[in-house]
């Protein structure tokens, strides 16, 4: 297996995008919510018309991981800051989705998605990168905290009806 090619999205990724978002999120998080949320958040999240209207949104911007011409991650960058209240710099972009492809995890995916949106958001003269994080993903804290990401608030994520504590992170760059 080769290592991970990083490329930019168009819209011929529109599907594969759509599916590898679903997937990741029912993988990862599937189990905690009821159908009918799940189903409604995936609709609005990860479906064909959600990404279309998401890769077609100036304030986006998508980087996908290709090996061995499968995707098998992406990194969605949101160009506004989300948390204007908790930011500490004056030019704040958003990690909104660092997803690898189910059972990929530790295989330098999510590192090279990574180093690219921390460049990305120098090049765009960004002081400071936010993102959230379920509270419970333990994981993934530690992933972001190897970068220099810390805790800076509580916050809530919607999933459908359904209300989940959160955390959110940021680094100063």
């Amino acid at each position: 297996m080769s290592g991970p090619v990083l490329r930019p999205a168009t819209p011929a990724d529109i599907p594969a995008l759509a599916r590898l978002g679903r997937e990741s999120f029912v993988a990862k998080f599937g189990r905690l919510y009821r159908p009918e949320d799940l189903a409604a958040f995936l609709e609005a999240t990860h479906s064909e018309r959600a990404v279309a209207a998401e890769l077609a949104n100036p304030e986006r911007l998508y980087r996908l991981a290709e090996q061995d011409g499968a995707l098998v991650g992406y990194c969605k960058l949101g160009l506004a800051c989300p948390w204007p209240r908790y930011a500490r710099g004056r030019h704040a972009i958003e990690i909104k989705q660092l997803y690898t492809a189910p059972g990929l995890s530790g295989r330098g995916l999510g590192a090279a998605l990574m180093d690219w949106a921390l460049a990305e958001a120098r090049a765009r003269g960004a002081d400071e990168v936010q993102l959230s994080v379920w509270s419970q993903n333990l994981g993934a804290q530690r992933f972001y905290a190897r970068y220099g990401f810390a805790k800076v608030a509580d916050i809530q994520f919607r999933v459908g009806e359904q209300l989940d504590d959160e955390f959110l992170f940021a680094l100063m760059i």
